[in-house]
């Protein structure tokens, strides 16, 4: 069911709607894709952080890095006294 907004922008929205439909999309059509954009990123994010935590808790995977730290570290060439 399609649901109807009214909003107030402020300059800096009114601003960002003006360069979203840029490319020609009335109001309602911008604000559609901003929307759907917005909420693309906010899931990557989550997606992300999740996976980040994943791995943070992963003591096998904190283990294996570093070790690699420390052969990196080893391969390094020393630095200027």
């Amino acid at each position: 069911m399609a649901r109807s907004l009214h909003v107030r922008l402020d300059e800096t929205s009114a601003a960002a709607l003006d360069i979203v439909r840029a490319d020609g999309m009335t109001d309602s059509e911008a604000v559609r894709v901003a929307l759907r954009e917005a909420a693309g990123r906010r899931r990557s994010r989550s997606a992300i952080r999740e996976e980040v935590e994943q791995l943070a808790a992963d003591e096998s995977d904190r283990e294996e890095m570093r070790m690699i730290r420390e052969q990196m570290a080893e391969l390094a060439p020393p630095s200027p006294a």
